[in-house]
């Protein structure tokens, strides 16, 4: 079998990790009109609303941040797989900020600290994610990033540590208060263009 050109795989990968993505999404947007729906169904938080609001950024972003996988010319199936394993840990994310059924919780933050685990492990698997994400891209991709990339990492995973193993609500707070705006700064300072 001939090996297809890269131009006609980017658009098959980009279907299969759009499915997932789109999933992911989907799972925020009827969380949060199930909110809008039924107000007094469960204790919201401000935590739990913030880490949803970082989740719908994270998620339009990581659809941006891979369209520099159209310059990518060797593609492989272990490339795809990891891909896929990406959006897939975006996904578990996603569907950890809001459970099927709250019964046996005291609320959405009661839940997402007890779970705190899962989440802020799959968090920090995100941030290595995204670093080899960037290296498949390419030397000069992973360069355009410079020494923000190499502190950003390793804090991130260290906040992702202290979050699995501390229940404080000032802690938990301040983490995604902190990160999302660092978020949105590094999306308009990186990401405001395409080139």
């Amino acid at each position: 079998m001939d090996q297809m050109p890269a131009s006609e795989l980017f658009p098959h990968v980009r279907i299969v990790m759009g499915m997932v993505v789109g999933l992911a999404i989907t799972r925020l947007l009827m969380g949060l009109a199930g909110l809008v729906q039924h107000p007094n169904r469960a204790r919201v938080s401000a935590i739990h609303l913030l880490w949803v609001a970082s989740m719908l950024l994270e998620l339009v972003h990581f659809w941006w941040w891979e369209f520099a996988l159209f310059q990518l010319e060797d593609w492989s199936f272990g490339i795809f797989f990891f891909l896929i394993v990406y959006t897939i840990i975006l996904f578990l994310q996603a569907a950890l900020l809001f459970p099927d059924n709250l019964s046996e919780y005291d609320g959405y933050e009661d839940f997402f600290l007890q779970r705190r685990q899962w989440f802020f492990g799959l968090f920090a698997l995100n941030f290595a994610f995204d670093m080899i994400d960037t290296m498949i891209k390419g030397q000069a991709h992973w360069d355009k990033f410079g020494t923000e990339f190499y502190i950003q990492v390793p804090i991130g995973i260290t906040m992702c540590l202290i979050a699995i193993w501390t229940t404080n609500r000032r802690f938990h707070l301040a983490f995604i208060s902190v990160y999302l705006i660092y978020q949105v700064s590094w999306i308009f300072r990186l990401f405001n263009t395409f080139t």
